[in-house]
């Protein structure tokens, strides 16, 4: 995290609706430059909402989403991948019938970000995937899969990581790894947004939190406020 800096990302007074249907509520939050944010919360209460929305696959309704120091409130989500915006949603999609390899290079070629060294660095982070490289994606462990997804974020090079359940379903030792990957990237300068429910995961990483209940934020602050009691009770069902 870097001291003093202007939020690599600030989601100011935004409103969301499906329809008439109002799902978001005035949520305000920041993730710092160079540091991670945990958003927490029971299901449904709006979280992948929020990051849909702040990836622009859902617009919203007022407020403001700044994004290195721009505004891409009313930006097109390719907008925004250029800006340094790279999205993991919850499902770990890939090509199926591709590689693991193949799975990287096509998001190497297509992005504008991407440079000779994309695919390598991304590896990097992932030991296990290097050994898998010829597997087709459909054939990956979930633990697998969500390593895959997280590295073909990363080969966009991205300012700004947002990262939608990883350790949903995953097995314990497969979790580890990823928290290892995302302390690095973190330890690099990559500013993270991470949605998670396992609460002693988030809090080893995080550096800022948020706690959202019925498309509010309703509790958050510096780690180092963070009350383990509290949130535990407002992530209750």
């Amino acid at each position: 995290m870097t001291p003093g800096a202007a939020p690599i990302l600030s989601v100011d007074s935004v409103e969301v609706s499906y329809g008439p249907t109002q799902v978001i509520f005035g949520v305000s939050l920041d993730v710092p430059t160079g540091g991670l944010c945990c958003l927490m919360g029971r299901n449904g209460v709006g979280k992948s909402t929020l990051l849909q929305t702040i990836v622009g696959l859902q617009p919203a309704r007022s407020g403001t989403i700044t994004l290195a120091g721009q505004d891409v409130t009313r930006r097109a989500p390719y907008d925004r991948v250029k800006q340094g915006l790279a999205y993991v949603p919850q499902g770990r999609e890939a090509f199926p019938y591709l590689t693991v390899h193949e799975n990287l290079r096509v998001v190497a070629e297509a992005s504008a970000r991407s440079d000779a060294d994309s695919v390598e660095a991304a590896l990097e982070r992932f030991p296990r995937l290097r050994r898998i490289l010829d597997r087709p994606a459909g054939f990956l462990s979930g633990g697998e899969a969500q390593q895959l997804a997280i590295a073909r974020a990363l080969v966009t090079r991205p300012k700004l990581l947002l990262l939608d359940e990883p350790t949903e379903g995953i097995q314990p030792s497969i979790i580890l790894e990823i928290e290892d990957a995302i302390s690095d990237l973190k330890h690099d300068g990559l500013a993270i947004l991470l949605v998670e429910q396992y609460v002693d995961f988030a809090i080893r990483l995080a550096d800022t939190y948020a706690i959202m209940d019925v498309g509010r934020i309703v509790a958050g602050g510096d780690i180092a406020t963070f009350e383990a009691a509290r949130v535990q009770e407002l992530m209750a069902v």
